[in-house]
């Protein structure tokens, strides 16, 4: 089990490296919050032109986001994207559901430091949020997300 609260969310993002993914269920992560910024190495993000979603425990804080099963050799997809250059971290969660608490994987940026999300990345993440039904409070605040106001050309 895997749990997005990125760009991850959305279901075609996801997909792309990861064919196997099924949607589980929406989940809370208790005692964390969402943030966004760049490894302490970057200065921008190349593929979103800003900052990317990580995680930070947070006492009393919630994140909310998708539990995605995937196939086992699927896994190691997620890893690429930073593991091996220690950008991230694996991580295992305990995630509420309807159901009860599912331990999922999940990933946080080391060392990063703040940076806005660009429009396009924002937009991405919202559009996951929005797709899987994540509570409109959540999804409020992920509207009310500051953007660094890039303008420029996108992957998107």
């Amino acid at each position: 089990m895997y749990f997005a609260f990125g760009s991850n969310l959305l279901k075609e993002r996801l997909q792309l490296a990861n064919p196997s993914a099924t949607f589980y269920s929406t989940g809370r992560l208790k005692d964390y919050k969402l943030n966004f910024g760049l490894w302490k190495e970057q200065c921008v993000d190349s593929a979103w032109h800003g900052g990317v979603a990580t995680i930070e425990f947070c006492p009393g804080a919630e994140v909310w986001g998708v539990i995605w099963t995937l196939d086992k050799e699927n896994l190691s997809s997620l890893d690429q994207e930073g593991v091996s250059a220690s950008i991230y971290s694996p991580l295992e969660v305990s995630v509420e559901t309807d159901n009860g608490t599912v331990l999922c994987r999940t990933y946080q940026m080391n060392n990063f430091h703040a940076s806005p999300p660009s429009p396009q990345y924002k937009q991405v993440v919202c559009l996951g949020a929005e797709q899987n039904g994540l509570p409109v409070e959540y999804k409020k605040r992920l509207e009310a997300v500051q953007t660094n106001n890039y303008s420029g050309p996108s992957i998107l």
